[in-house]
Protein backbone atom coordinates (compact mmCIF):
# COMPACT_ATOMS: atom_id res chain seq x y z
CA UNK A 1 0.00 0.00 0.00
CA UNK A 2 1.41 3.76 -0.89
CA UNK A 3 2.22 6.07 1.90
CA UNK A 4 -0.63 9.37 1.69
CA UNK A 5 0.83 12.00 1.12
CA UNK A 6 0.98 14.88 3.85
CA UNK A 7 2.20 18.53 2.84
CA UNK A 8 3.70 20.44 5.32
CA UNK A 9 4.49 24.10 4.81
CA UNK A 10 7.60 24.79 5.87
CA UNK A 11 6.41 26.63 8.96
CA UNK A 12 4.56 23.56 9.74
CA UNK A 13 8.13 21.86 9.12
CA UNK A 14 9.96 24.00 11.99
CA UNK A 15 6.76 22.83 14.55
CA UNK A 16 7.41 19.11 13.58
CA UNK A 17 11.17 19.55 14.37
CA UNK A 18 10.64 20.65 17.45
CA UNK A 19 8.01 17.82 18.31
CA UNK A 20 10.04 15.21 16.19
CA UNK A 21 13.48 16.05 18.26
CA UNK A 22 11.09 15.35 21.66
CA UNK A 23 8.99 12.49 20.66
CA UNK A 24 6.19 14.82 22.02
CA UNK A 25 5.89 18.11 23.22
CA UNK A 26 2.97 20.18 24.63
CA UNK A 27 1.79 23.87 22.97
CA UNK A 28 3.53 25.59 25.66
CA UNK A 29 6.89 23.78 25.03
CA UNK A 30 6.83 24.52 21.27
CA UNK A 31 5.78 28.19 21.88
CA UNK A 32 8.96 27.91 24.05
CA UNK A 33 11.44 26.73 21.59
CA UNK A 34 9.71 28.28 18.35
CA UNK A 35 8.58 31.45 19.13
CA UNK A 36 12.12 33.46 19.69
CA UNK A 37 13.62 32.15 16.67
CA UNK A 38 10.41 32.76 14.41
CA UNK A 39 8.99 35.97 16.66
CA UNK A 40 5.07 33.87 16.01
CA UNK A 41 2.38 34.23 18.40
CA UNK A 42 0.74 31.96 20.73
CA UNK A 43 -2.01 31.77 18.61
CA UNK A 44 -0.13 31.66 15.51
CA UNK A 45 2.10 28.14 16.96
CA UNK A 46 -1.38 26.94 18.03
CA UNK A 47 -2.85 27.16 14.92
CA UNK A 48 -0.18 24.97 13.00
CA UNK A 49 -0.43 22.67 15.83
CA UNK A 50 -3.93 22.20 15.15
CA UNK A 51 -3.16 21.93 11.04
CA UNK A 52 -1.06 19.73 11.68
CA UNK A 53 -3.37 17.21 13.91
CA UNK A 54 -5.95 17.61 10.87
CA UNK A 55 -3.77 16.99 8.30
CA UNK A 56 -2.68 14.07 10.47
CA UNK A 57 1.22 14.17 11.19
CA UNK A 58 0.35 14.66 15.21
CA UNK A 59 -1.90 13.14 17.83
CA UNK A 60 -3.07 15.34 20.37
CA UNK A 61 -3.95 13.75 23.48
CA UNK A 62 -5.57 15.64 26.62
CA UNK A 63 -3.20 15.46 30.00
CA UNK A 64 -5.10 17.78 32.62
CA UNK A 65 -5.40 21.18 30.70
CA UNK A 66 -3.33 20.32 28.64
CA UNK A 67 -2.59 18.67 25.02
CA UNK A 68 0.91 16.82 24.10
CA UNK A 69 0.97 16.03 20.63
CA UNK A 70 3.21 13.17 19.39
CA UNK A 71 4.45 12.53 15.89
CA UNK A 72 2.38 10.42 13.56
CA UNK A 73 4.72 10.78 10.81
CA UNK A 74 8.23 10.14 10.66
CA UNK A 75 11.07 12.47 10.00
CA UNK A 76 12.38 10.21 7.35
CA UNK A 77 9.29 9.74 5.64
CA UNK A 78 9.07 13.31 5.41
CA UNK A 79 12.06 14.04 4.30
CA UNK A 80 11.90 10.80 1.13
CA UNK A 81 7.91 12.98 0.33
CA UNK A 82 9.58 16.30 0.38
CA UNK A 83 13.08 15.24 -1.73
CA UNK A 84 10.97 13.37 -4.04
CA UNK A 85 8.70 16.56 -4.55
CA UNK A 86 12.48 18.71 -4.67
CA UNK A 87 13.24 16.11 -7.51
CA UNK A 88 10.15 16.42 -9.85
CA UNK A 89 9.57 20.37 -9.26
CA UNK A 90 12.99 21.74 -9.86
CA UNK A 91 14.85 18.40 -11.74
CA UNK A 92 12.22 16.86 -13.69
CA UNK A 93 12.54 13.67 -11.73
CA UNK A 94 16.16 13.21 -13.01
CA UNK A 95 18.36 12.02 -10.04
CA UNK A 96 21.58 12.35 -11.85
CA UNK A 97 20.82 16.09 -13.42
CA UNK A 98 20.35 16.91 -9.27
CA UNK A 99 23.58 15.20 -8.01
CA UNK A 100 25.49 16.41 -10.82
CA UNK A 101 24.13 19.75 -9.99
CA UNK A 102 25.41 19.84 -6.02
CA UNK A 103 28.36 17.91 -7.11
CA UNK A 104 29.72 21.25 -9.05
CA UNK A 105 28.09 23.86 -6.96
CA UNK A 106 29.28 22.33 -3.77
CA UNK A 107 32.08 22.30 -1.69
CA UNK A 108 32.41 18.32 -0.64
CA UNK A 109 34.86 17.09 2.02
CA UNK A 110 36.92 14.09 0.45
CA UNK A 111 35.56 11.85 3.25
CA UNK A 112 31.90 12.24 1.71
CA UNK A 113 33.09 11.94 -1.86
CA UNK A 114 34.09 8.64 -0.97
CA UNK A 115 31.15 7.93 0.46
CA UNK A 116 29.26 9.06 -3.23
CA UNK A 117 31.47 6.81 -4.72
CA UNK A 118 30.59 3.69 -2.72
CA UNK A 119 26.80 4.67 -3.13
CA UNK A 120 27.51 5.24 -6.96
CA UNK A 121 29.56 1.81 -7.33
CA UNK A 122 26.69 -0.07 -5.30
CA UNK A 123 23.76 1.73 -7.67
CA UNK A 124 26.20 0.01 -10.71
CA UNK A 125 24.30 -2.94 -12.60
CA UNK A 126 26.99 -5.65 -12.27
CA UNK A 127 28.06 -7.00 -15.58
CA UNK A 128 28.38 -10.60 -15.41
Amino acid sequence: MAETSINISDAEWQVMQVIWERRSATAAEVIALVSPQTGWQHRTVRTLLARLVEKGALSARSEGNRYVYTPLVSRARCIRQESRAFLNKVFGGDAAELLVHFVRDTNIPAEEIDKLKRLLDEKRPRRD
